[in-house]
């Protein structure tokens, strides 16, 4: 009974997760981007009171199975899915999506890459490209101060409408693919992953080529958070909350009744 209340715990501490998991998945529904989270489980050790095969004791013939007794489960990681989100169109042309696989870099202040699905960029002070927070995409892209509009196409070729109406070749949009991309870290926040020995090194490419996605103007990648499918995740997951609570409360009445045996 003692085990069982510490199974049941570990069964509670991980649902909780678990609803943690679908919280955010849920607050982050409307997010340009944004990546869905499932949370994988496994069992813990097992004690082993009688291991299978052991030769009964008349002798010669061996038990086809054993005894072993589970002490619960553990959140074994927290994947993220990079399935495609719906394409919402915004008429904005300084925003794009990746029409498939891929990843915009982006460059920090302090040096480093940071790899995002967002594609909704804006124009800084200084023409250059940059997201919400005043990143400059990598390879960096200007546009001009008296450009009449900025063209992307499929491609990842940038171009500018100047003063006089004559298009003007702006820069080379490129993508970056991991091998892993699951394995990318989210610490950031803000829409940025960062890369990790989990994912692999970066592979930078044209959109298009090597498996990469293409490039649509004027749209942008919503989350691939489905709510309908959240909603019954996270009903399942109470009920296994509940579930858990009541093999606590009943060991504890077993304990109880043990505790007032009278001789």
């Amino acid at each position: 009974m003692i085990r069982a209340l510490f199974t049941a715990a570990t069964g509670m501490v991980g649902q909780q997760l678990n609803i943690d998991t679908i919280a955010n998945n849920l607050a982050n529904v409307n997010t340009t981007g944004f990546k869905k989270s499932r949370v994988n489980f496994q069992d813990l050790l097992y004690e082993t009171i009688k291991p299978a095969g052991t030769e009964n004791a008349g002798g010669g013939e061996r038990t086809p199975e054993g005894v072993q007794i589970g002490h619960g489960v553990r959140p074994a990681a927290i994947a993220k899915l990079y399935t495609q989100g719906n394409m919402i169109s915004t008429g904005n042309a300084l925003d794009i999506v990746v029409e498939g696989d891929g990843f915009f870099q982006v460059e920090l202040p302090d040096g480093r890459r940071a790899y995002s699905r967002d594609g909704s960029f804006k124009v800084s002070a200084t023409g250059q490209l940059v997201t919400a927070d005043g990143y400059p995409l990598s390879p960096g892209i200007t546009v001009p101060q008296d450009s009449q509009g900025v063209t992307f196409k499929p491609d990842g070729t940038v171009s500018i409408l100047d003063a006089n109406g004559a298009q003007q070749a702006a820069g080379q949009l490129t993508l970056v693919r991991f091998l892993n991309p699951a394995g990318l870290d989210a610490r950031l926040g803000r829409n940025l992953l960062l890369e990790t020995e989990a994912s692999g090194a970066p592979s930078e490419t044209q959109p298009g080529v090597n498996g990469a996605g293409t490039i649509e103007q004027g749209f942008l990648e919503n989350s691939n958070v489905q709510v309908v499918e959240e909603i019954l995740n996270l009903i399942i997951a109470q009920r296994a909350y509940e579930a858990n609570s009541k093999v606590i409360q009943t060991s504890d009445e077993m304990l109880q009744l043990a505790n007032n045996v009278r001789r």
